[in-house]
């Protein structure tokens, strides 16, 4: 019978043990606590104070450097216009250079042929032969920049490249059909410089 009331003791002594060892542990953490504040309020962290004036001159340099990027962007926009200007206006100047210069053989044979025709013994079949040279040098000349004929007699009235000047009866064609060009059109680069002229079958 004493062996237990031995046992009931000994759980009871192993109580008291743990509940010291929790309130040490307990008064450890509250000294450590209070250290850590003391230590604190008596060195307190302040964080370092800003350099106002390292950070303006950095924003000035940063500011200096856009600038300057600045005005090299747009001084080289001014010159890409100023260029893009002054090639405009030398492809206005020279633009027909090329076209000028092969018209200049024309004018050469039309010159020619005038002076032929002062002369009181000039011979018309030799003067008919000319203009012939000057026409065909001409029409060489204007098909190298794409410039086309339109001379649409006997084919269908096309407004779009057409222009009636009249409408007359016409024996043996269809309504509509171009009867007689009284000037001829043309076209440069497939596009209608000029339309043709003509009369129509009614």
């Amino acid at each position: 019978m004493a062996k237990p009331k031995n046992s009931e003791n000994s759980h009871v002594s192993s109580d008291s043990a743990s509940a010291a060892s929790d309130a040490h542990s307990a008064a450890a953490v509250d000294e450590f606590i209070e250290d850590g504040e003391a230590a604190r309020a008596g060195h307190p962290q302040e964080l370092p104070a800003p350099d106002l004036e390292a950070e303006l001159q950095e924003a000035r340099q940063e500011a200096a450097a856009h600038l300057d990027d600045f005005l090299r962007a747009r001084a080289d926009l001014d010159n890409l216009s100023k260029r893009a200007a002054r090639d405009l206006e030398n492809a206005r100047k020279f633009g027909l250079e090329r076209f000028m210069t092969e018209l200049l053989p024309v004018k050469d044979s039309v010159e020619l042929g005038l002076n032929a025709a002062d002369d009181g013994a000039a011979d018309p079949i030799k003067l008919r032969e000319g203009l012939e040279l000057t026409l065909k040098l001409f029409n060489t000349a204007s098909e190298k920049f794409g410039l086309q004929e339109v001379n649409p007699e006997g084919q269908h009235f096309d407004p779009e490249y057409h222009q009636a000047m009249s409408i007359q009866e016409g024996s043996g064609v269809e309504p509509g059909t171009v009867l007689t060009v009284v000037q001829k059109g043309y076209l440069l680069n497939d596009r209608l410089l000029r339309p043709a002229m003509v009369i129509v079958a009614q």
